[in-house]
């Protein structure tokens, strides 16, 4: 977080001020811890936030028409939209609506397809990202491995796949309707869980020496949070596994709050040109 303070304290120096939107739907428990986390770091390094708080029960156009506002208030340079968004939303015409240089979480189709073919367009999903940077800072080489990913969504498990693909692992995706995903589990060197389902994966999923990321992040009892994985069976078990809460989501805040920074300064190296 230095970096990004000293990053961010640049860009204050040029008359840039960072700022990032947050669009919620309802509250989510997950939601809302994970906005809590945002909101404390970039308080912490210099960024504004400011948060728009959507009905549960809020419509398609409502939220398409909040983003379309985001996009032509040159004070904003990122947009965090929490998904998944009620069942009365379509998200893919809400994912169009956001226009890809302030698509700080790569959930437009143009930061997908960027994803997808290798190349860098706009930014990818804090995430899986996130994953990958864990990776990197641990020295765990993907390059050959066996991973296996419980968890198919665009938000996390596809991405990822891509991602980890680019770096020469071989990915399995599985899913909550995978019948054979114990053993599609045991067989992985690493085994990254984001499948949205609390606890889903117990000891009997794992093996010695395997690295386990877990992504998940759930309401478990008084104030507590737990994730897809049954932390105390798996952690008794595997050479490593990140912890819920304090693992990967800790990565992922600062991943977005690098990305707001990145498109802080590309937008105010456009205007310039403009002018």
């Amino acid at each position: 977080m230095e970096r990004l303070a000293v990053k961010s304290q640049e860009l204050r120096e040029k008359r840039v001020f960072p700022k990032l939107a947050i669009v919620r739907a309802g509250e989510r428990p997950d939601d809302l811890s994970y906005e809590k986390s945002v909101l404390k770091k970039a308080d912490s390094i210099g960024i504004r936030v400011q948060v728009f708080t959507l009905a549960e029960n809020c419509g398609t156009e409502e939220v398409a028409m909040l983003l379309r506002l985001i996009n032509e208030d040159q004070n904003i340079h990122g947009t965090l939209l929490f998904s998944p968004m009620p069942k009365t939303v379509n998200e893919e015409i809400v994912r169009r609506a956001l226009i890809p240089e302030k698509d700080v979480d790569g959930i437009t189709p143009q930061s997908g397809y960027g994803v997808f073919s290798g190349r860098r367009i706009g930014f990818p999903p804090c995430t899986p990202e996130a994953c990958v940077r864990m990776m990197d800072y641990y020295g765990i080489e993907p390059d050959g491995k066996q991973i296996t990913i419980v968890g198919r969504s665009m938000v996390v498990g596809r991405p990822l796949a891509m991602m980890l693909l680019q770096r020469n692992a071989t990915v399995t995706i599985c899913h909550t309707h995978t019948k054979d995903l114990k053993e599609r589990c045991l067989e992985a060197d690493i085994v990254i869980a984001a499948a949205g389902v609390p606890k889903l994966l117990n000891g009997e999923y794992f093996r010695e020496g395997q690295v386990v990321l877990d992504v998940g992040i759930h309401p478990d009892g008084e104030n507590g949070f737990c994730g897809d994985v049954n932390y105390e069976e798996a952690s008794a078990i595997c050479a490593d596994i990140t912890p819920v809460p304090g693992g990967v989501g800790n990565v992922t805040t600062a991943v977005l709050l690098e990305h707001v920074l990145e498109a802080a300064e590309q937008q105010n190296k456009w205007r310039d040109l403009e002018e």
